[in-house]
C-alpha cells in the first residue's frame, strides 16, 4: 500500500482551478483537468490555501515492513566485531596477511558478499574494483585502493541506480601509523555493516531500479576509494539517481553522555558544487537554494523513513558535511548526482581516531563496546526504507522547467516523461517560500506540460513520478525556462 497523498477526500472546494496539460510523449491532444482547491485548513495545520491536496508522508507497504523486520542487529554486531579484530584496516597495512591489515578485511567482506549473490538468482554480482593509487596525499608510496561492490541489477530500469557506502579502511590519531591497534567499530564498521545487512537481505528481492552496495576504501586518506567508484560509474554512463554514505552511525551517545537512540543525522549540500558560477547565480535569484536535488533526496528519506517501521527520526542537517570533516558521498556530488550522509545524532569524540589505550581507568579506542548494535539497526532500517523506496518507485523526472517567459499569474510546468513500465503518472508539489518541506500535492496524470492557476512568484513547484504501485519519486525542482 503506498502513500496517500492525494487529497481523495477535499473539504467543498473555495475557488475552482483548471489545468491544461498535454499529452505525454505517446500521446497526440491535450488534456484538460479541473482541480478543486481545498479549503483552507485550520491554523495549527499550517498549510497555505490553494490547489491541491495536503502532502502526506508515504507509508511503508507489506513488502517493506517485511524487509525492514528481518534486519538483524546480531548480525550487525557480529560484522563489526570481526571487522575490529583484524587489528588495524589502515589503508597502508597490510593487504596480503590473513589475519591482520585491510586485505584481510577487504578478503572477509568480499566473501560475505558473494555468500549473498548466491542467494539472489544472479541479479547480484560482486567485484573486487581495485587501482593502483600513486603517491599523493596522505598515500607516501603506490598503493592498491581496492573498493569491494556488490551490483545488485535492476529488472526494469537496469541503468538508473542507487549507491550505498561504507568505507572499511581505519585509523588512529596518526592518520599515517599503519602499525598500530585501529579497530574501528564506530568509524566506520558499523557503516559497513549497515551495508552488508542490507545487500543480505535485498539480493533475495528483484528491485526496478539498480543498487549498489559497496564498501569503498582510503577514506581516511582522502576519498581515495569512493572518487573511484565514482568515476567509474561515471565512465559507464550510469544514472545515478541517489547515494548515500554510512560513516560513523554505531551510537547515539555524545562524550557527555547525551543520547539520542532514535534520531541519525542525514547532511545534504544546498546549490550543487557540480553547477557553473551562472547556474548557482540563477537558482539563487530565482528562489532553490534550499531546493538541490540532494536536499530533495533528504526530504524523500524523511518521507519514507519516519515511521513505525524504522522507530527513527531523520534530522535533515542543511550542509554537506560536518566542520573539519567529509565522507564519501562528496566524491559524488563532485559528479554532479544526489547524495547524502547519515551519521550518529551525537559523536564521542573521546574514541574516535584514538589509539587503543587504557587511561585512568577508562579505556579509548574505537571499540565495539562503545558501538550500539540496535541503533545500527534502525540505521539499517532508515536506509533500506529509503533504498527499497527508491529502486521500486519510477525515476526523479528529467528536464523540469518553470516557464518563465511571460508576465502571467499562472504557472506552466514543463518535463521529460520517463519510461520505466510501471509509470503511472506525475504529480506537482508547491509550498510557500518560507516553508521547509513540500505543503501541497496536485495529481495531473500522465502528462508532460502543466498550467496551474497559482503564480510562480508566490510559491515554489516541483514534479515527482507515481507508479502504478502507488510509490513515489524524489521531487524534481524545476529550473527556469522558456
Amino acid at each position: 500500500m503506498g502513500s496517500d497523498d492525494t487529497g481523495s477526500q477535499p473539504t467543498r472546494p473555495t475557488r475552482r482551478t483548471f489545468l491544461s496539460a498535454s499529452a505525454a510523449a505517446t500521446a497526440a491532444t491535450a488534456a484538460t483537468v479541473a482541480v478543486p482547491a481545498l479549503a483552507a485548513p485550520a491554523a495549527a495545520d499550517a498549510l497555505p490555501a490553494g490547489p491541491g491536496g495536503p502532502a502526506r508522508a508515504q507509508r511503508p507497504d507489506r513488502e517493506l515492513r517485511e524487509l525492514l523486520r528481518q534486519v538483524d542487529p546480531r548480525r550487525i554486531e557480529a560484522t563489526v566485531r570481526r571487522l575490529a579484530a583484524f587489528g588495524t584496516r589502515h589503508t597502508l597495512s597490510s593487504q596480503d596477511d590473513p589475519q591482520r591489515g585491510i586485505g584481510a578485511a577487504r578478503d572477509w567482506i568480499y566473501a560475505r558478499l558473494q555468500e549473498y549473490a548466491a542467494t539472489s538468482a544472479g541479479r547480484m554480482t560482486v567485484e573486487l574494483q581495485s587501482y593502483v593509487q600513486q603517491p599523493a596525499s596522505r598515500i607516501p608510496t603506490a598503493t592498491r585502493i581496492t573498493n569491494v561492490v556488490a551490483t545488485l541489477r535492476g529488472q526494469t530500469s537496469p541503468n538508473r541506480t542507487y549507491v550505498v557506502t561504507g568505507h572499511y579502511d581505519s585509523r588512529v590519531t596518526d592518520v599515517m601509523d599503519a602499525i598500530s591497534d585501529s579497530p574501528g567499530a564506530d568509524d566506520d564498521a558499523s557503516g559497513v555493516a549497515v551495508v552488508l545487512e542490507l545487500a543480505r537481505l535485498m539480493a533475495t528481492r528483484p528491485t526496478s531500479a539498480t543498487v549498489v552496495f559497496a564498501a569503498v576504501a582510503a577514506e581516511e586518506q582522502g576519498l581515495y576509494g569512493s572518487a573511484y567508484l565514482a568515476q567509474q560509474l561515471k565512465g559507464a554512463g550510469v544514472d545515478v539517481q541517489g547515494m548515500f554514505s554510512d560513516d560513523i552511525v554505531g551510537s547515539s551517545t555524545a562524550d557527555d553522555g547525551t543520547r539520542d537512540p532514535h534520531a541519525v543525522r542525514l547532511f545534504a549540500e544546498g546549490v550543487p558544487t557540480a553547477e557553473t558560477p551562472a547556474e548557482a547565480t540563477t537558482r539563487q535569484s530565482v528562489g532553490g537554494e534550499n531546493d538541490s536535488p540532494s536536499r530533495q533526496l533528504a526530504r524523500f528519506v524523511r518521507d519514507v523513513a519516519e515511521n513505525d517501521a524504522t522507530g527513527m527520526r531523520v534530522r535533515v542537517i542543511y550542509r554537506r558535511d560536518r566542520y573539519l570533516r567529509g565522507s564519501d558521498h562528496i566524491s559524488f556530488l563532485r559528479e554532479g548526482w544526489p547524495a547524502a550522509r547519515f551519521t550518529e545524532p551525537n559523536e564521542d569524540f573521546a574514541h574516535q581516531h584514538q589509539d587503543v589505550r587504557v587511561q585512568d581507568g577508562h579505556q579509548f579506542g574505537d571499540l565495539p563496546e562503545f558501538c550500539d548494535f540496535a541503533y545500527i539497526a534502525r540505521v539499517a532500517r532508515v536506509n533500506g526504507a529509503a533504498l527499497w523506496s527508491l529502486a521500486q518507485a519510477p525515476g526523479t523526472p528529467k528536464g523540469a522547467i518553470i516557464v518563465t517567459t511571460d508576465l502571467t499569474n499562472n504557472t506552466t510546468l514543463r518535463w521529460q516523461r520517463g519510461d520505466e513500465p510501471g509509470l503511472a503518472g506525475y504529480e506537482v508539489v508547491w509550498r510557500e517560500t518560507t516553508a521547509a518541506e513540500w505543503q501541497r500535492v496536485i495529481p495531473v496524470g500522465d502528462v508532460t506540460e502543466v498550467s496551474i492557476d497559482l503564480s510562480k512568484d508566490n510559491v515554489f513547484f516541483g514534479i515527482r513520478a507515481v507508479g502504478h504501485n502507488n510509490l513515489r519519486s524524489p521531487v524534481a525542482f524545476p529550473r527556469p525556462g522558456a
